[in-house]
């Protein structure tokens, strides 16, 4: 039976599936993509987005609060290395990204044991899917907004006459 089963277990105990996956985000964090099982790449996404969210969220707290959250980031990744670099460069890139910063990409099977393997990127690294799209406007749309947009009336030429001829 399933009762109470949140999350995958991965085969492993708890204090090896906890290094492991602090192993796998420090990996993440510090190369932007990496190859593994598409279970393992969906247990780490669980396990990463809320530390995500936890350094993006110091640049609008007060002092004590990033540093509590930069405390509680620690003590999942256990790498004061990867904690800067969280803290650092991967929250300014996606400080405006409301959610959803790693993505899932299936590759196949494994060679050897035929395992379903993915890559687990995060997002906004991504050049490839970045190139061609412009930059996205950081305004909000309200659900009450009202449907269309709003005519403006088109500026009028005038035309410059010189009235000084006599």
């Amino acid at each position: 039976m399933r009762h109470g089963k949140k999350f995958n277990h991965l085969g492993r105990t708890a204090a090896h599936r906890k290094a492991m996956l602090a192993n796998m985000a420090c990996s993440l964090i510090e190369h932007k993509r990496i190859n593994t099982t598409v279970a393992k790449a969906k247990a780490l996404k669980q396990f990463i987005e809320p530390l995500i969210t936890k350094s993006k969220a110091e640049n609008n707290q007060t002092i004590e609060k990033g540093t509590h959250n930069r405390r509680v980031v620690f003590s999942n990744l256990r790498d004061k290395h990867a904690v800067t670099e969280l803290f650092g460069d991967v929250a300014e890139k996606i400080g405006d990204r409301p959610g959803g910063y790693t993505r899932i990409i299936k590759l196949g099977n494994r060679l050897g044991d035929n395992a379903d393997m993915a890559m687990i990127e995060l997002v906004d690294y991504n050049e490839i899917y970045n190139a061609d799209k412009p930059a996205k406007k950081t305004t909000r749309r309200s659900r009450r907004g009202g449907g269309g947009k709003k005519a403006t009336p088109a500026p009028v030429e005038t035309t410059a006459t010189d009235d000084s001829e006599e």
